[in-house]
């Protein structure tokens, strides 16, 4: 089983700062590259017992899920880091503007978008497939193609919060070339809130399962001023390049492989690995099994 990285002594890399309204972040040099430390929001004054580390394995997990099915996201690992006296779990992002790339996130470049009546932050899903075909970073139809790839990722992945300014694009700050960022901040995946006890829940239940696959989590893209029903949307809409992410990421989708991952992912407990395994598995059968 992997074993939990001690962050602890690493070198803290200057000059580096991250945004973001979720948790405290630093950068650490490891293993020669730079990296993103992300330490989860404290629970402190939450209703719940929440665990302090949850969005953390959200993740690791789930962005280690998208790149086992072909969906480039950033690299992750687990690990720890030592605050005073408290060992606090961390989730180490691998910094992918390294090397002389600038990101640019889709909110940055929606507002490049003049003749859209619209600001960066919106997520209709009409505007921003209408700033897709608008933007000039990249070729439009491919950039399409990258969306409903991401669309069909977060979707199995139960993820709440892929707004317009946690994706995007890299630029060579030298050569001026332009490609699409690897995936990240998968935090708000595989419900980072849930406690062991509301895991227990809802895999005793199954009207408890069922809601979290088919009431809640949404996207945060917006259809006709709602939020999307990733399992409605699957279903019932047969948009052309929607089907074609369909087609290519679903034959990927080996859950038993990715099972086989869960099962080595160090600081989880045995009921955190049955959780994310049958969570996962009833997302996958009602998005694409019954289609």
């Amino acid at each position: 089983m992997n074993v939990a990285i001690d962050f602890s002594k690493c070198p803290r890399v200057p000059g580096r700062a991250y945004n973001g309204a979720n948790g405290k972040k630093i950068a650490v040099c490891y293993d020669h590259s730079v990296w993103m430390l992300k330490f989860p929001p404290s629970a402190a004054e939450r209703p719940n017992e929440l665990s302090y580390s949850n969005s953390c394995l959200s993740e690791h997990i789930a962005s280690t899920i998208s790149n086992i099915i072909g969906v480039k996201a950033q690299d992750t690992c687990l690990g720890v880091f030592v605050v005073g006296e408290k060992t606090r779990v961390v989730c180490a992002c691998r910094d992918f503007t390294d090397g002389g790339k600038v990101f640019y996130d889709f909110c940055s470049v929606k507002n490049t978008v003049i003749d859209s009546d619209t600001n960066g932050t919106g997520t209709d899903l009409d505007d921003v497939l209408d700033t897709i075909d608008k933007q000039t970073f990249v070729e439009p139809v491919a950039l399409r193609d990258f969306f409903w790839d991401m669309f069909v990722v977060d979707a199995l992945l139960g993820n709440f919060d892929r707004h317009n300014g946690n994706w995007g694009f890299l630029v060579d700050a030298n050569t001026r070339q332009v490609e699409v960022a690897p995936l990240f901040d998968f935090g708000s995946c595989l419900l980072p809130q849930a406690d062991e006890k509301i895991m227990r829940r809802i895999l005793d239940d199954k009207a408890e399962m069922d809601a979290r696959i088919h009431l809640f989590p949404m996207s945060a893209l917006k259809k006709d001023g709602r939020k999307i029903s990733y399992v409605d949307f699957v279903q019932t809409n047969r948009l052309g390049v929607l089907e074609r992410s369909i087609a290519k990421i679903v034959p990927r989708i080996d859950l038993q492989v990715i099972f086989n991952f869960i099962d080595q992912v160090s600081l989880l407990t045995e009921l955190q690995r049955e959780f994310y395994k049958r969570y996962i598995q009833a997302r996958y059968e009602a998005l694409f099994v019954s289609r």
